[in-house]
């Protein structure tokens, strides 16, 4: 096999990146020729390595004083940048070594709390893990396909049963219910209850965009032929209402304090009450042990304390 060189990549070694540093340091080439102990010309020898490579002067040498020229305290920054980079790449190898996973990545389903899935974060971060941490905004169907597609390692906030996929595992995080809440100027707002499929006909209602990319979605509580005004997630669906943009269900949680504030008018409705029961999923691969940060966010799960958080804006106790 063929073993491919490449000048730049074989002269600009860190090494090489340290004598750079020591001539800029001491100000000339036999100056730091004799704080390295090597010979001047053997110095200046493997700088101008490092210059034919590049085609470019680090040092400007029309004095006696070895200065960096612009592309030489370019390369001088950038160094330094990419020998910490190193040094952070050997340590994160040496501690994935023992079981923590490079990336995690969390789709998390707009119905659920942010508040608490950031807290989770901090406590995730407050144990200096070498994993890199990834979070999608996903809705509806979007954020189990998120999971089973590979693009996620646990989705939280799973709106629908996972098929039959054994390697998939899921738990219930709990219940969500939804109250149909309109604005205090609506029309909606004075009429008598209970409200019919009919008179909710007549007015424009506010859905959450489902973020599967794959596939039509799923469409929740909306009735065919109604005017529809989707947005991207649960907070503009709230908002939306909160101006007259339209009606809809929205999750007890979210709409509860508006509603106690008068910002919105609870109605009854001839419909079903809707109450959502979403999980949380993740894979499991018979041939490797579950990584320590998927665990770790498992163990959080399994609190009963943090699911009931995470389908609300209670603080974690």
């Amino acid at each position: 096999m063929s073993i491919i060189t490449n000048p730049i990549r074989d002269t600009l070694t860190p090494e090489t990146l340290g004598l750079i540093a020591a001539v800029h340091s001491a100000g000339s080439m036999a100056a730091a020729a004799r704080q390295l102990g090597v010979v001047p010309s053997a110095l200046t020898y493997r700088i101008r390595l490092v210059e034919d490579a590049l085609d470019v002067l680090l040092f400007d040498r029309s004095s006696r004083q070895a200065k960096l020229t612009a592309a030489g305290r370019e390369l001088l920054r950038e160094g330094d940048r990419l020998l910490t980079e190193l040094d952070a790449v050997a340590n994160r190898v040496k501690r994935v070594a023992t079981g923590w996973e490079p990336e995690l990545t969390l789709a998390v389903d707009r119905v659920i709390s942010r508040t608490t899935v950031m807290e989770l974060c901090e406590a995730f971060f407050s144990l200096d893990p070498p994993t890199r941490l990834r979070i999608r905004s996903e809705a509806l169907s979007g954020t189990l396909q998120a999971l089973t597609s590979g693009q996620a390692d646990l989705a939280i906030g799973v709106a629908m049963e996972p098929a039959t996929d054994r390697s998939v595992q899921s738990k219930p995080l709990g219940s969500i219910p939804f109250v149909y809440a309109v604005a205090p100027h609506h029309p909606l707002a004075s009429a008598p209850e209970p409200l019919t499929d009919a008179m909710l006909m007549q007015h424009r209602a506010v859905a959450v965009a489902d973020s599967v990319q794959r596939g039509s979605g799923l469409t929740v509580g909306l009735m065919g032929g109604q005017n529809i005004f989707t947005v991207p997630g649960m907070q503009e669906k709230l908002d939306a209402q909160l101006r007259g943009l339209g009606v809809g269900f929205l999750p007890e949680y979210l709409a509860r304090p508006h509603i106690t504030a008068g910002r919105l008018v609870e109605k009854r409705v001839q419909r079903p009450t809707r109450t959502v029961a979403p999980s949380y999923a993740w894979r499991r691969h018979d041939d490797l042990p579950t990584g320590r940060a998927l665990q770790w966010w498992l163990e959080q799960l399994a609190r009963p304390a943090t699911r009931q958080a995470l389908l609300s804006y209670d603080q974690i106790r």
